[in-house]
């Protein structure tokens, strides 16, 4: 394996053909985003059968996460699809108003009449324009355009510095919600939460929905500025985050982004959580075949701060060279990587274990690194194991076998670790002589190999890890 973050895309009209999905997954996709902002229940589902066909074919097994849309508060339809906002004049957003123009807009969200007050800031069309609020009269607000341009049909509003009222599952996301489950997602991208009770709301449906069959994961959207001072306890709510910066620095500001980037990867790791880095990431190639240097330092500093996995949004979805996006960030992904610390002695000094299986997932983390094994093997129903074995820095690449589908698919997220689906062992030495088998056939491994393997004993038991294994391979 030659790189160990991961890349997640959103498959829209540019990616959703089988023969560009094939190629973007040939060059280095791992999770496939279905965003619930755009399309049809049915047009989810049909990109989810693609996408089940396509991985089979390929031998992979592919997460598919879908990203809900939150409550989203945004301007109406102008009369022309767009006006020029011109800086100095006045502009009002009305509740009433049914067609804008370049005085007037109407509101999606009729609430927000209620939230804001003269002398808070409004930004448009992600912070691209600035309305100064004036005052507040029925159902107007009357603002002064700071920061003039071109506003067009449908475009997002926040206020600067929070503190909007919208719940963070509107009723459109808790029917998107069911049908995620219903087509067999297996991660649930929860949009602006503020607080762990909104992760919690989001599990009891998830729960609810999916009865007695697989629950997908959760990732909370770090998005408002509410979340941040709660941003402990709504990471562990979750079974990750997503560090989405493009509502998050509207709302703090973009100077304050890239100090809470490194926060929140730090925080979620220590949690033994996953998180994605978002949000114009390769935002040139959306026209353009190769990215900006900034844009390469950007991939890269994500990577560097130990993200799981870094997310491609636009350019996968509508741009023009989607499986170019995905090959280039590989790429960076991979030479970033060979800049890591990884240095594993400093995590076990004062380090106590208070289970099992993490003490042995930690224990063959640091005698492989010491016997310069070829690999690490972690036999595992939950994918546990795994988990805390990615949240460390690692030279040595992780191979979680499972004979769990929805394991697999969930730790295609998990950085420096390779899912493999497997047949269900009953004992042991049948289990050991097949991951030889499975390790060569793949390439992973070769006669000679010195392998550190993870088990449990009774096997298929989730959270049974007790045992670690050196086995050289025959």
């Amino acid at each position: 394996m030659t790189r160990s973050t991961k890349i997640v895309a959103t498959i829209g009209p540019s990616s959703a053909n089988p023969d560009v999905f094939a190629r973007m997954l040939a060059v280095g996709l791992d999770v496939a985003r279905l965003n619930f902002s755009h399309g049809k229940r049915e047009d989810h589902a049909r990109n989810t059968a693609m996408i089940r066909k396509v991985s089979a074919a390929a031998g992979r097994e592919i997460a598919i996460m879908a990203d809900l849309q939150g409550p989203k508060i945004r301007v109406g339809r102008f009369r022309g699809g767009k006006v020029e906002l011109v800086s100095g004049t006045r502009f009002t957003l009305d509740i009433n108003s049914e067609e804008g123009n370049h005085e007037r807009v109407g509101l999606d969200y009729p609430d927000l009449v209620g939230d804001v007050v003269a002398g808070n800031v409004l930004l448009l069309n992600d912070g691209m324009i600035v309305l100064d609020v004036i005052a507040v009269v029925g159902t107007e607000i009357q603002t002064s355009v700071r920061v003039g341009g071109e506003l067009s049909n449908n475009k997002g509003i926040n206020r600067q510095g929070g503190g909007l009222s919208a719940p963070a599952l509107t009723e459109k996301d808790v029917e998107d919600l069911r049908t995620a489950i219903g087509i067999g997602a297996d991660l649930i991208a929860v949009s602006f939460p503020k607080s762990a009770a909104d992760m919690l709301t989001a599990r009891a449906l998830t729960h609810d929905f999916a009865g007695n069959g697989v629950k997908p994961k959760l990732i909370a959207k770090i998005e408002r500025a509410e979340a941040i001072p709660a941003l402990k306890d709504i990471i562990e709510a979750s079974d990750g985050i997503m560090v989405a910066r493009g509502d998050l620095a509207v709302e703090v500001g973009n100077a304050a982004v890239p100090a809470l980037q490194k926060r929140m990867i730090r925080m979620a790791r220590a949690s033994n959580r996953l998180v994605i880095t978002a949000t114009q990431m390769m935002e040139s190639m959306i026209q353009n075949p190769v990215p900006t240097r900034a844009e390469v330092s950007d991939v890269a500093n994500a990577v560097l701060d130990g993200t799981d996995a870094v997310m491609l949004s636009a350019e996968s979805a509508t741009g023009r060279y989607p499986v170019q996006t995905v090959e280039a960030m590989a790429s960076i992904c991979a030479e970033a990587e060979r800049s890591c610390d990884n240095e594993l002695d400093k995590v076990f000094l004062d380090r106590k274990f208070h289970r099992i299986d993490e003490a042995i997932a930690l224990g063959a983390l640091f005698t492989a690194y010491h016997l310069n094994a070829t690999a690490i093997v972690a036999l595992t129903e939950s994918g546990a194991t795994a988990l805390w074995m990615s949240r460390h820095s690692s030279p040595i690449p992780i191979y979680a076998m499972t004979a769990r589908r929805d394991s697999a698919r969930f730790m295609a997220l998990f950085r420096n670790v390779v899912p493999i689906v497997t047949a269900s062992w009953d004992d042991r030495e049948s289990a050991l002589e097949q991951v030889e088998l499975t390790l060569v056939k793949h390439g992973f491994a070769k006669s000679g190999d010195v392998v550190v393997l993870t088990v449990g004993q009774p096997m298929a038991t989730a959270g049974g890890t007790n045992s670690l294994k050196i086995i050289k391979v025959k």
